[in-house]
């Protein structure tokens, strides 16, 4: 099994959860250059895999808008060029992507099978990446994931905790929604698809939030298992007031796990657990 993207946060946690089940060669960013599509091809080429999963991707939203080929060249000729190596390899190729390919209209959760349509650079280079990876083949996977977290990489919570540690009043956005999602538990979702020709999958935890309750729970967490805060409370922004923005974000994209849990029989836990445990298990040893 190779894992590209394995400095980043998903990429690290699959990485480290897989090591003892599998043989994972796991390569991030200084050992695999993505903006070079020759050495990706050489670099693969050389090793023997039957798994290969990219956790690999531009994702500062913002940036995307300025450096759209940079974008395109990293979110969608890459995947295309992992379906090829793996498609000559006879190989599996499980592509990550995000819930950032919708355009947040729907109101309900998304299914797999809706209509994309990205409202942002990042999304449409996403999007983009998908098609080329079905293009080659349709025995690839393509996973959808939102709003990750995990202890490899700082995230929105950790920001908010360490603000919360700073300051007395703390703000998050109160009226956009998605679902918090857990590396650690999709490591545990992943294995149990890894042989299923399902498309396109989406794994989140269950249920949804904004990032105002996201960063609430994450406090009131903290302060469940005795960690010290400033702030108690978390106030509420709106989208408008986020003048810095430069893309615009769907503002409901909100992932159904019903295709998964049809395939699987298993229900993925509550995004407030997966917050909880994720607290108490990474934050009580700082």
């Amino acid at each position: 099994m190779v894992i590209l993207g394995a400095g980043g946060r998903l990429g690290a946690a699959l990485e480290r959860d897989y090591r003892e089940k599998f043989d994972v060669i796991g390569l991030n960013r200084a050992q695999l250059d993505l903006a070079m599509s020759d050495q990706i091809r050489d670099r693969l080429s050389s090793l023997k895999f039957d798994v290969l999963i990219n956790c690999a991707a531009m994702t500062n939203v913002d940036l995307c808008e300025s450096k759209r080929k940079e974008a395109f060249a990293i979110n969608a000729e890459v995947p295309r060029v992992l379906a090829e190596i793996c498609r000559d390899k006879k190989a599996k190729l499980i592509h990550f992507s995000t819930d950032y390919v919708f355009d947040g209209e729907k109101g309900k959760p998304y299914v797999e099978d809706d209509a994309v349509r990205p409202i942002s650079v990042y999304g449409d280079s996403k999007r983009a990446g998908e098609e080329f990876v079905f293009e080659i083949s349709d025995q690839h996977l393509v996973v959808r994931v939102s709003w990750v977290f995990g202890p490899d990489r700082t995230s929105f919570i950790d920001a908010m905790i360490k603000r919360a540690r700073e300051e007395e009043k703390i703000e998050a956005i109160a009226d956009k929604w998605s679902t918090p999602t857990y590396t650690h538990d999709v490591a545990e979702m992943l294995l149990r698809i890894f042989d299923v020709d399902a498309g396109i999958l989406h794994l989140t935890n269950c249920g949804e939030c904004t990032w105002q309750e996201y960063a609430q729970h994450a406090i009131d967490s903290c302060s469940a298992v005795g960690i010290p805060l400033k702030a108690k409370t978390v106030g509420a922004l709106k989208l408008v007031d986020m003048k810095n923005w430069v893309a615009r974000r769907p503002v409901y994209s909100v992932l159904s796990t019903s295709k998964y849990q049809a395939l699987t029989c298993i229900t993925p836990r509550s995004w407030r657990d997966a917050v909880y445990d994720y607290i108490e298990r990474f934050y009580l040893k700082k």
